[in-house]
């Protein structure tokens, strides 16, 4: 099972989710918030196969984004993943902006050329995300839970870049339609564990049997073929990051 975007760090005891994972053989990239968590939790993760710890700046984390930004420089050499990054105009966000677009601006900066795989938060604000990951050249990014216009979808794609969709999309009208506009061979699969749950139980990270079963009943294909086009999709990325 493949899972693109899911924070191990976050479930209360991150350290049995981990080696449930690691034990299970599952591809996964572990997002972060912040440099100081994922300095907190690159020990962890160091020996993995095939579990990854990505390196954040959550846009909902804005207000400490100056603080701990040499903290992401420092780390940056640690990682060939970087998440969870981007831009949050809703509500929620509204209030920090401009510091979210100065931060995701200086993050891009700094990877412009280099081989990283960027899972991007773009909540609201997925134009303007858009607009600066080609801005930057930014190679290699992922779309996580794209929740904007259907007609941008097009144009993600004409880019180069993946999305990654979980059971809540599955689950919401909305979600579905966008679901069904993502070619087979530009999506990916997420659980944004523990953030989704089933049952009022937390997803755990590669439980994505739900999205799998909904692709291949929309496409009318096996899961099997599925699975195996997600996996070479994935392939296709960390094969840009050598």
């Amino acid at each position: 099972m493949l899972d693109t975007h899911c924070h191990i760090d976050l479930y209360p005891q991150p350290q049995l989710i981990l080696a449930e994972c690691d034990r299970k053989g599952f591809s996964i990239i572990s997002m972060t918030n912040l440099p100081s968590h994922f300095e907190m939790g690159y020990p962890h993760f160091q020996s993995l196969k095939k579990i990854r710890l990505a390196l954040g700046m959550h846009p909902m984390y804005a207000q400490r984004h100056q603080k701990e930004f040499p903290q992401f420089l420092e780390n940056l050499s640690r990682t060939s993943y970087i998440g969870e990054v981007g831009l949050d105009f809703s509500k929620e966000g509204r209030d920090t902006k401009e510091i979210q677009v100065d931060s995701f601006e200086r993050i891009l900066k700094i990877l412009s050329g280099q081989k990283k795989l960027l899972s991007i938060h773009s909540r609201q604000a997925e134009k303007e995300v858009l607009e600066l990951l080609v801005k930057y050249k930014i190679e290699n990014a992922i779309f996580h839970w794209y929740s904007g216009p259907l007609n941008l979808i097009e144009s993600i794609i004409s880019e180069g870049y993946f999305f990654s969709v979980n059971n809540a999309m599955v689950q919401s009208e909305s979600g579905r339609k966008i679901i069904g506009k993502i070619p087979l061979d530009f999506l990916l699969t997420e659980t944004d564990g523990p953030f989704i749950a089933e049952n009022n139980v937390p997803l755990k990270p590669g439980q994505v049997t739900q999205v799998i079963s909904y692709v291949g009943q929309l496409l009318n294909i096996s899961e099997r073929l599925v699975e195996q086009a997600v996996l070479a999709n994935f392939n296709k990325i960390i094969s840009n990051l050598k």
